[in-house]
């Protein structure tokens, strides 16, 4: 998912001045071209009085065609992409940012014409292309359901033991799955991302059709989030995404859900951990967390699933109807009975596609990143972090 407070970001040494070196005058390749040609004429002029005529012409072509190449290599030596500012949707998207918000148009348009479309962005929002990158939950599970995301997590809690208690008395969320979030998201605050969050949205909501709505949406939330944390946002990293942050809110999510859980008054989810604790406490509880309910159980099928997924991962359907057509799910489900539920499938290429069904709760976690994958690598990651904090204390 996505967020992150923006003060106390250190800024980057301004770049040496470009006073500071006498200028050189600049001569292109295509320039010299042009002149040596020039002067092979006027040299041919001189020549032709004592050299023939079939001579000349292939000394000529001769020393022009060894220039040409370097000509051709200049017209394809093109500079960088065209800054964003230079496009007509940046230029209008600035003007109704200062109609709507009161941004300055000249300040506005200076931020976006040091940025570039980011290929590597668009890269990894794309949808993988070959076989072996497509989807597969064995290959996703093995990447945030592990041995030391597991240990890091135990230590997470442990050190945030007395945030993630009160997070959980305040708002209904265990503490495992706000660490297990948290884990997932950026291995505990480890990983925040690297990208110019600017650059990133940028480049989704003007070189990204099938989502330009959304990331135009979230590129406005950040340029007000940035102003009103007084931060530059050229300065402010994040992923490819542009999410920010140890919980990584997308910047529209800050703005909405963030809290001030340390009482320092000011939301920081970038250094402070105990705000983003509070923060991924508040936004389950605001999507709907249920203290005290279930998130998923392993289910089974006999027949045909195909209708019960095609039902959607929302739970609408109680349990014990599930239950009569053909689902059958492990543990004491007598209790759970009337509660919603919904059939999840989780595929892999050449392997059982395993089944789960989802609660209400579970739905809830989709809420954070809408992918059952997401959702439950983050609830057996809490599973793992339950067990083994419970090996710890006991």
């Amino acid at each position: 998912m996505e967020t992150h407070e923006l003060k106390n970001i250190i800024q980057k040494p301004a770049e040496k001045s470009a006073n500071h070196v006498q200028a050189q005058p600049r001569i292109s390749l295509c320039a010299l071209c042009v002149s040596a040609i020039s002067a092979l004429k006027e040299v041919s002029t001189k020549i032709s009085r004592t050299i023939t005529a079939p001579l000349l012409g292939p000394l000529s072509i001769i020393i022009i065609a060894g220039l040409l190449p370097l000509s051709a290599k200049a017209s394809k030596a093109t500079p960088q992409t065209a800054s964003f500012s230079a496009t007509p949707e940046v230029r209008a998207f600035i003007l109704s940012m200062h109609e709507q918000h009161g941004f300055d148009v000249t300040h506005l348009t200076r931020q976006f014409s040091s940025i570039h479309a980011n290929a590597i962005v668009l890269r990894a929002i794309r949808p993988a292309a070959v076989p072996e990158q497509q989807r597969s939950w064995q290959r996703y599970r093995e990447r945030f359901v592990n041995e030391r995301r597991t240990r890091n997590g135990v230590r997470f809690w442990q050190d945030h033991a007395a945030e993630l208690a009160r997070a959980e008395a305040i708002y209904g969320v265990p503490p495992e799955i706000i660490a297990a979030i948290i884990g997932v998201e950026t291995e505990y605050g480890r990983n925040m991302g690297k990208f110019s969050v600017l650059e990133a949205l940028a480049t989704l909501a003007f070189d990204y059709p099938p989502r330009a709505d959304f990331f135009r949406s979230e590129l406005e939330q950040f340029l007000l989030l940035a102003r009103e944390n007084g931060v530059n946002p050229l300065d402010i990293k994040g992923s490819y995404a542009g999410a920010i942050g140890i919980p990584q809110f997308m910047p529209s999510s800050q703005r909405r859900y963030a809290v001030d859980f340390d009482g320092d008054n000011r939301i920081d989810l970038r250094q402070s951990t105990a705000d983003a604790i509070g923060s991924v406490a508040r936004f389950l509880h605001l999507h709907g967390w249920q203290a005290e309910a279930p998130v998923a159980l392993p289910a089974s099928i006999e027949g045909d699933p195909a209708k019960l997924i095609a039902a959607g991962i929302k739970p609408q359907t109680p349990l014990h109807e599930l239950l009569q057509q053909g689902v059958s799910a492990l543990g004491e489900t007598g209790q759970f009975g009337a509660r919603p539920a919904a059939l999840i499938d989780l595929t892999s290429p050449d392997q059982p596609t395993e089944y789960w069904v989802g609660f209400d709760n579970f739905y809830v976690i989709m809420r954070y990143n809408r992918s059952s994958f997401y959702a439950m690598s983050v609830f057996q990651l809490a599973t793992a972090l339950r067990a083994a904090q419970g090996s710890v204390t006991n």
